[in-house]
């Protein structure tokens, strides 16, 4: 009798630790996010992007790793401005007019279907099927995530603005997937941050005039620093590493550890309680993203056939992602309630 054997192999489970690493690092920037609420929005988050960018120059390798970028086309210039722009900036946007007539978790449950649209948009584009095990477990981290936030108070224009950023969450994930195989995860990190810079700065120009950014205080500097350091620049660069493993499609199933996350986190600062809703939802993400990763299946949890995203080298001299010690080097994205003050 034939035995039949795990497919998890290590490039998968490499993978899936790194996005979910990723997310779990977006969802604990809730708290971060709750002190940046008296900053001027567009300037903290032209602040952060430049500062990720700088935090990320001396990790590209010098002169020689900034050769890709000489090969890009328009197209693909124009790709990485709409990440920036719209995954990035004008996610949290979306977020901040949704939260204005809405209670926070109405957004993130339109972004916790994010997995959902990607799960059936990724395949349409290649021409092929949605993967059922990806589609079942996209619905899956859906429930999960409703489970955790519960539903809120809204309107109409909440509720529009909500779809806007589910828009946001979907094309930071899938607009980057061209151009992550010729640049690769640190030097896509540092360009999206570099044009996210200069987007909020001109943004907050025409919104807030001279007012765009100020002196912050040490705690805001403190929470500046901890979203450029660590939720964009490891989060973004260990998500795009992650990506290259296992795919779009697989990668933002786990976009429900975001809201996971944060419940774990909030009670820390004392924003909120982790119960039974939320350990119940924190267990239907679990069970969805093994799902759809392919955990429990047949077949080893790589990419999909046609993911263009997936196996993404770093050619023309350019650091490749495993070249960079422990993952590190990274949306939102802000948690599924929170705006990417903290990722994108």
């Amino acid at each position: 009798m034939t035995r039949r054997t795990n497919p998890l192999n290590s490039r998968a489970l490499h993978g899936i630790l790194l996005v979910t690493f990723a997310y779990c690092l977006v969802g604990a920037s809730f708290t971060a996010n709750s002190l940046l609420g008296d900053y001027p929005y567009a300037g903290g988050q032209a602040v952060r992007y430049a500062l990720a960018f700088l935090l990320l120059l001396p990790l590209l390798g010098g002169r020689a790793a900034l050769g890709p970028l000489r090969a890009l086309t328009a197209r693909q210039w124009g790709r990485i401005a709409l990440v920036a722009g719209v995954g990035m900036v004008g996610f949290n946007l979306a977020i901040l007019a949704a939260e204005r007539t809405s209670e926070p978790a109405v957004p993130g449950v339109f972004v916790g279907c994010a997995p959902v649209i990607v799960a059936v948009l990724v395949p349409l584009t290649d021409s092929r099927r949605p993967t059922r095990p990806v589609l079942y477990g996209a619905l899956l981290v859906a429930l999960g995530a409703f489970t955790v936030q519960g539903w809120g108070r809204t309107d109409a224009a909440g509720i529009a603005w909500s779809v806007c950023a589910l828009v946001g969450e979907v094309g930071f994930a899938v607009l980057a997937a061209p151009v992550l195989r010729p640049l690769g995860p640190r030097l896509l990190t540092a360009c999206v941050c570099a044009v996210a810079a200069v987007e909020a700065t001109v943004i907050g120009l025409v919104l807030d005039g001279a007012a765009v950014v100020r002196t912050p205080t040490q705690t805001e500097t403190l929470a500046l620093l901890w979203q450029a350091a660590v939720v964009t620049v490891v989060g973004f660069v260990t998500w795009y590493m992650g990506v290259q493993r296992i795919g779009t499609e697989r990668a933002t199933l786990f976009t429900g550890m975001i809201p996971v996350a944060a419940a774990l986190t909030a009670p820390l600062v004392g924003a909120g309680t982790f119960g039974a809703a939320q350990a119940a939802g924190g267990v239907l993400v679990g069970a969805g993203a093994a799902l759809g990763s392919g955990v429990f299946g047949d077949r080893p949890p790589g990419p999909p056939p046609g993911d263009t995203a997936a196996g993404a080298g770093a050619p023309g001299g350019a650091p490749r992602a495993d070249a960079a010690p422990g993952g590190s080097a990274p949306d939102g994205h802000r948690p599924a309630a929170a705006t990417r003050h903290g990722p994108a």
